[in-house]
């Protein structure tokens, strides 16, 4: 097996170990699509190369979702147009236990910050501020799941021999998220607490890890889980490396690993 090959099945590990954000119809009333675990098989699919974390999800939802005797895809990642603009795209179109449904798939990171917002679910900001939780909730609620309904989309149900009044509509939405250093006795009620993988800290607070060790996982690599086989950085090395990102305004993902081998997850983040 390649690295790229084995990259890609601790990916697709670490994206089946990640926790749906909320369960049921917690958050705005949608549905989160619910499956019967299932033991973990090798991912399949094709991975082309720089292919972005999203993306890459969608791929290994897609190969997930073929593990299911109860489901059949009918359609993926099709693009709805209106004199050749796209008003948007619809992720999925299956068939769950003979039923029609519309699948959309989100999986996200995000920070807890009290600042932001006057609710639990608009305390969740992306680790460099310029998206959040309820931007995302609002958009999959206003634009994702009404585009099932556009006359542009009919042509598509048609074709699948869909009738758009008996389908109904789901989200797989995942999400991993992480609380301040400071202050990580946060309990929250509407999302799921299995999400939680970490906190996060501003630069200046690093110092109090400098006898610990590091490793930054490459974007796509976030989704792992914690490998312990990695080119650990001493914190000497580390901090130039989290000192040019944090001056591109880019926080980033870390790993460390206390003397005592303790591992966490942890967010360094470029604003105060």
């Amino acid at each position: 097996m390649d690295l790229d090959t084995a990259d890609i099945q601790l990916q697709y590990l670490g994206f089946l170990n990640t926790a749906s954000l909320w369960k049921s119809k917690a958050v705005l009333n949608m549905q989160q699509l619910e499956l019967k675990p299932k033991k973990a098989s090798a991912f399949e699919g094709i991975i082309i190369k720089n292919l972005r974390l999203g993306k890459r999800v969608e791929r290994f939802v897609s190969h997930l979702l073929q593990e299911y005797n109860t489901i059949s895809i009918q359609a993926e990642n099709i693009q709805i147009q209106r004199n050749k603009l796209t008003l948007g795209e619809i992720d999925c179109l299956l068939m769950l236990n003979n039923s029609p449904t519309h699948l959309e798939v989100v999986y996200k990171f995000y920070l807890y910050d009290d600042t932001v917002g006057d609710s639990e679910i608009e305390h969740w900001i992306g680790p460099n501020r310029n998206d959040s939780l309820i931007q995302k909730l609002t958009k999959l609620k206003e634009k994702q799941l009404p585009l099932l309904y556009a006359p542009e989309t009919r042509p598509v149900l048609d074709a699948l021999n869909i009738c758009v009044e008996s389908i109904r509509q789901c989200v797989y939405f995942k999400a991993q998220l992480f609380v301040p250093l400071r202050n990580k006795e946060i309990a929250f009620d509407l999302l799921n607490n299995e999400c939680l993988r970490g906190f996060y800290l501003r630069f200046n607070e690093l110092q109090q890890f400098s006898d610990c060790k590091f490793y930054i996982p490459t974007k796509v690599n976030w989704l792992l889980d914690i490998q312990t086989q990695v080119d650990w950085l001493t914190y000497e090395l580390f901090l130039p490396k989290a000192e040019l990102l944090m001056s591109q305004k880019n926080s980033t993902l870390c790993w460390i690993k206390t003397p005592k081998g303790k591992l966490q997850k942890c967010f360094v983040v470029w604003w105060d």
